[in-house]
């Protein structure tokens, strides 16, 4: 066997990391969630005895401060690529107290909902309610799985394992986060446009 067919058999079918390509099939499974989701949503809204209400305020507030985490996450890449470690740890920490807020947000909105007499599940539930509770609710454990990805390359930054040379854990972090961000602001247009 010459040299370079040894090379080539080391390389990966997929062209990608091993973990990016866990990444993209996490992602992928997680976007066919929601499409199941949402598609029953729509089935079972049709099918009568849906409560129609407006969707708290607060949702848009929630949306723009995961719209900010997104650009820190971002800015965190980009001081990583520039070998910038103060800027890295920095943008990781401002990402993740943006994403607590999204979530202490949501948990704010869950408040107003059953304020309202929106309830999950019970005598007086809804079905319109329930899946209003399903579907942020589902976001949200993925996010707080986004948590921890942060966490842990926050923890690699201070080792000194987060930089030009090494990319692969902040690049799927800011991957993971992005899509967080963008299935969420599917599903509240999703939401606003389905109420």
């Amino acid at each position: 066997m010459h040299s370079s067919e040894a090379l080539n058999t080391k390389q990966p079918a997929t062209g990608i990391h091993p973990l990016r390509f866990v990444l993209v099939l996490m992602m992928v499974s997680i976007f066919m969630i929601f499409a199941a989701y949402t598609s029953a949503y729509i089935v079972r809204r049709n099918e009568g005895n849906w409560l129609e209400f407006d969707l708290p305020f607060g949702f848009l507030i929630t949306t723009l401060i995961l719209a900010a985490s997104s650009v820190t996450v971002q800015w965190a890449w980009f001081a990583a690529r520039k070998d910038e470690l103060k800027q890295v740890r920095t943008a990781l920490i401002l990402t993740t107290v943006l994403g607590i807020a999204f979530l202490v947000g949501q948990w704010e909105m869950w408040g107003l909902l059953v304020g309202q007499r929106i309830f999950f599940a019970g005598v007086d539930a809804n079905p319109s309610g329930s899946f209003l509770y399903v579907l942020t609710g589902v976001h949200a454990f993925h996010l707080v799985t986004g948590l921890i990805f942060l966490l842990i390359v926050l923890r690699k930054s201070f080792n000194y394992q987060v930089h030009s040379r090494q990319m692969l854990s902040i690049g799927n972090v800011t991957i993971y986060w992005h899509y967080l961000g963008a299935l969420w602001l599917y599903l509240y247009l999703f939401l606003l446009l389905n109420h």
